[in-house]
């Protein structure tokens, strides 16, 4: 499950942006190309952050399309699909590209410190 190494790069940066604070919600973009299943992703969240400042934080995750072109007709499209064919003729031999990033959109926080 490679979401756990996700969740753990997101905790780190959702901690110290939090600064001490404890955290309520946590909004990701995550691009298709991480082929990111969301109710892994809670569970993996949910399991690094048990003991933190996250401890029992929600996360939503928004996945971003990747960028589709056509190689046979030059159609140029997005896609939540992968692996990706041509959403106006059907062929598979298409270029790729985006869907690979992973930002941290929202950060929830609730008005006390954690000890």
């Amino acid at each position: 499950m490679h979401e756990i190494g996700l969740c753990e790069s997101i905790l780190a940066v959702v901690r110290q942006r939090a600064e001490g604070r404890a955290v309520d919600r946590v909004k990701v973009r995550i691009g298709v190309r991480h082929g990111v299943a969301e109710p892994a992703l809670r569970d993996g969240f949910a399991l690094v952050a048990t003991g933190t400042t996250a401890d029992g934080a929600l996360i939503e995750l928004v996945t971003v399309p990747a960028r589709v072109v056509c190689d046979g007709c030059g159609h140029d499209g997005e896609t939540l699909v992968l692996p990706a064919i041509c959403g106006e003729c059907g062929s598979a031999r298409v270029t790729v590209s985006g869907g690979d990033d992973l930002i941290l959109e929202e950060l929830h926080l609730i008005d006390r410190a954690v000890r």
